[in-house]
């Protein structure tokens, strides 16, 4: 899981934008990466609720925007 997060961190800034605008499955993957318990249940509930209704993706594409990294629960 550790080998798979590096390389989502190590995406360039055009594609984690891009990933997050289409669907936000960047996001997703990104807190399941992280390998808790915590970070493996909101990154399911993300995908199957489609980013909580709309909510997660727009925090995601703003702190991609800004900080080019998903921050919020990651």
């Amino acid at each position: 899981m550790a080998e798979f997060r590096k390389t989502l961190q190590g995406l360039p800034w055009i594609a984690k934008l891009l990933l997050v605008i289409f669907y936000d499955i960047y996001g997703a993957l990104y807190r399941i990466s992280r390998g808790d318990v915590v970070g493996i249940v909101v990154g399911v509930l993300q995908l199957v609720t489609g980013n909580f209704f709309g909510i997660a993706w727009i925090i995601d594409l703003i702190t991609v925007i800004l900080k080019k990294e998903v921050t919020v629960l990651a």
